[in-house]
C-alpha cells in the first residue's frame, strides 16, 4: 500500500516512521508525536482521490488533517490510520470581483482569504480566534461559527460550491458561484459539518460581501440578563441593520480576561456581572460612531446599560477585539480544561448558565469555570478548570453542562462538531430517527467505514 503511494503522489510527499513522530495531531499538543502509518500531502484534488481509490481497496482508515485547531478531538489519530494533511492544497486559485466569489483549495487558511478579499474591497465574512491557523476544508467541514454568525450566518451559508471526493476516490465537484440553484437535492450541503466522515473536501466556492467602510464597537455592562437580550433588541433595531456582532462575557471571565497574566487592561471597570462587545459595520465612519455614541446614551438614560465605552481609534478596536479573542489566556490559567460550546434559546441563557455555574463550583475536583460565547445566535462557551484529568470527573462535567439541553431542544455543539470527544451526547441533540439516518447516509457513501473512522459515531 506504501508503495501506491509512492507511485500516485510521489515519495517526496509519503512521510513515514521518523517524519510521522515529528508531527502532531493538535496545535495545543506540537509536543505529542503524530502516531500514524503515513502522512500524505496531496497537492491536487486528483491526488486526494488517487489516495482513497488506494485506502478503500485495502479497508484502510483515513483522518483527516487540517489546520489542527478543531476541539473534539476529529484530528486525533492511531497508529493503523493514515493521515492525509491538506496543507499542500494552499492556492487561491480566483477572486471574481463581480460575482462577488473566491475558489479556493481546502488547505488555505483563514486569514489569508480575509487578507485576499480585502485586497479587493472584499470580506469574508467568517471570523474567529484561530483565523491564522483554521484552513477552510477543515473550517467547512466543521460548518464553523465565529464572532459575525449574527448577521452573516454560519460557514453554510457562505458556501456557493464545494468539490469533494468520496471514499472510493470519485469526484463530486459542482463549483458554481451562482446563489440560486433549485436543481434538485442540494449535495454540497451534504459535505458541510460532516466532519470529512462523507468525503474530503478539496474545493471550495466562497460568498464575499463588499467591504464595509466603517467599522464600530463598543463595551456595555449589565448586571441582569432580561437587559442584556433588551440592548441587544434595541442596537440592532438602531443600527438599522448594521449590527454584525454581540458577544456576551460574564464578569469573572471579563476579569480573567483584563487581569493579569492577561496583557491587556479593561475598557470597562471590573465588578458587573456581564459585559458585551458590540460591533456594527457600515459606510461612514464618523457617522456609524456617532450613530453608535447616541444609541450608548440613549440606553444609558433609559437604564438598559449601567456603563459603556466606544472604540474611538482603529488601537481601540484592536484592544476591544483581542480581549475577546484571546481565549488561550482563559486556557493559560487552567491546571486542566475542558472545553463546551453549546447552543440554547437566547431567553434562557442567563437561567441556564447561572444554575450550570453553580453546580460546576460544586463538582470535587472543579476549581473554576469561564461562561462568554455568541449570545445573538444563542452559542455559549464554557472553558472548565480542574484537578485532574479523569474519566470520571470528565463525565461528571459534561453531565452538568449537557443534560439541561435536552428538554430545551439545545445543542451539545454549537459550531465545533462531534468529533470522538462528544459521541456519547449526540443523542441530547438528535432523536434515534435523525442518528439512524445520518448514519445510512456514512454507510451508502464510505461502505468500508474508512473516513474519519468513529468520529460523530462508531
Amino acid at each position: 500500500m506504501i508503495s501506491d503511494f509512492i507511485e500516485a503522489i510521489g515519495k517526496e510527499n509519503v512521510l513515514l516512521k521518523e517524519e510521522v513522530a515529528q508531527r502532531y495531531e493538535h496545535i495545543w499538543q506540537m509536543s505529542t508525536p503524530l502516531k500514524a502509518k503515513a502522512v500524505l500531502l496531496p497537492h491536487s484534488t486528483e491526488d486526494v482521490a488517487a489516495i482513497l481509490k488506494i485506502c478503500n481497496k485495502n479497508h484502510q482508515s483515513v483522518v483527516v488533517h487540517g489546520g489542527l485547531t478543531n476541539l473534539v478531538g476529529s484530528t486525533e489519530t492511531h497508529e493503523e490510520d493514515v493521515v492525509i494533511s491538506l496543507e499542500k492544497l494552499n492556492k487561491i486559485e480566483e477572486i471574481d470581483i463581480q460575482s462577488r466569489t473566491m475558489t479556493v483549495q481546502s488547505g488555505v487558511i483563514l486569514e489569508n482569504i480575509q487578507l485576499a478579499a480585502k485586497e479587493k474591497s472584499l470580506l469574508f465574512p467568517l471570523n474567529f480566534g484561530a483565523k491564522g491557523s483554521a484552513q477552510i476544508g477543515g473550517v467547512i467541514s466543521t460548518n464553523a461559527g465565529g464572532l459575525r454568525v449574527f448577521k452573516y450566518g454560519m460557514t453554510r451559508n457562505l458556501v456557493l460550491g464545494l468539490e469533494s471526493v468520496l471514499a472510493d476516490g470519485t469526484i463530486i465537484s459542482s463549483l458554481k458561484k451562482i446563489i440560486k440553484d433549485n436543481s434538485g437535492y442540494d449535495l454540497k450541503q451534504l459535505f458541510i459539518g460532516a466532519e470529512g466522515t462523507l468525503g474530503v473536501i478539496t474545493k471550495a466556492v466562497l460568498k464575499l460581501a463588499e467591504a464595509p467602510i466603517s467599522r464600530n464597537s463598543a463595551y456595555a455592562a449589565f448586571n441582569d440578563f432580561d437587559k442584556v437580550v433588551q440592548f441587544m433588541k434595541f442596537m440592532d433595531r438602531g443600527l438599522a441593520g448594521t449590527m454584525s456582532g454581540y458577544e456576551l462575557i460574564w464578569g469573572n471571565t471579563y476579569q480573567a480576561m483584563t487581569s493579569p497574566p492577561a496583557q491587556v487592561n479593561p475598557p470597562l471597570p471590573h465588578g458587573f456581572k456581564y459585559y458585551v462587545l458590540l460591533e456594527s459595520l457600515g459606510a461612514n465612519q464618523e457617522k456609524d460612531r456617532s450613530a453608535m455614541q447616541d444609541l450608548l446614551e440613549l440606553a444609558f438614560e433609559q437604564e438598559m446599560i449601567l456603563d459603556a465605552c466606544l472604540a474611538q481609534s482603529q488601537s481601540d478596536l484592536d484592544w476591544f477585539w483581542t480581549i475577546r479573542e484571546d481565549v488561550h489566556v482563559l486556557k493559560s490559567q487552567c491546571h486542566i480544561d475542558q472545553h463546551f460550546d453549546i447552543s440554547l434559546p437566547i431567553a434562557m441563557i442567563g437561567e441556564v448558565v447561572d444554575k450550570t455555574m453553580e453546580r460546576l463550583l460544586k463538582i470535587v475536583g472543579v476549581t473554576k469555570a469561564f461562561p462568554f460565547g455568541h449570545i445573538a445566535d444563542g452559542n455559549i462557551h464554557f472553558i472548565v478548570d480542574k484537578s485532574n484529568d479523569s474519566v470520571e470527573l470528565k463525565k461528571e462535567i459534561d453531565l452538568v453542562v449537557y443534560q439541561p439541553l435536552k428538554d430545551l431542544n439545545g445543542s451539545v455543539s454549537a459550531e465545533h462538531g462531534i468529533g470522538v470527544h462528544k459521541k456519547a451526547y449526540l443523542n441530547i441533540s438528535k432523536s434515534e430517527e435523525e442518528i439512524q439516518l445520518m448514519k445510512l447516509l456514512r454507510t451508502t457513501l464510505d461502505p468500508n467505514n474508512i473516513l474519519n473512522r468513529g468520529k460523530i459515531f462508531d
